[in-house]
């Protein structure tokens, strides 16, 4: 699988630096000014200084997720690591680690919270990796 490359707005450099770097342990690549590159667990995240907007919440099965987010698909043994380094480090969760979908294809262990600037993130393991984009049957 290739890396993907996401740009998204962050209010504070010195604060993204701090969190993805430090709290997330994302290696920091390039830089500017106005910018900065993180290896995101094998992608290429790049923060960029810009205004705070605002945040919009979905129903996903009995939890009100913000729109937007963005993240990544871990082990379910990653997973659990880096819930219990961010509990421990005293990380704020919008939605608390938990598991989704118990007993369905979608099965997954899930996490949110947010960066400083306010960005939304999801980390989650599917609990059958191979289930990634499979459907429930009818």
């Amino acid at each position: 699988m290739q890396p993907f490359h996401l740009a998204f707005p962050v209010d504070d450099l010195a604060a993204a630096r701090r969190f993805y770097g430090g709290t997330l342990g994302c290696k920091e690549g390039r830089s500017a000014d106005s910018w900065v590159d993180f290896d995101f667990f094998g992608h290429q995240l790049v923060a960029h200084l810009a205004p705070r907007g605002s945040i919009h919440r979905n129903p996903v099965d009995g939890d009100a997720v913000p729109v937007p987010h963005f993240g990544v698909v871990l082990t379910w043994d990653r997973f659990h690591e880096l819930a219990d380094r961010l509990t421990a480090a005293g990380q704020r969760f919008e939605i608390e680690p938990h598991v989704r979908f118990p007993g369905k294809a979608g099965e997954q262990a899930t996490m949110f919270f947010f960066d400083p600037a306010g960005n939304a993130l999801e980390f989650k393991a599917m609990r059958n990796p191979g289930n990634l984009f499979a459907k429930d049957p009818a």
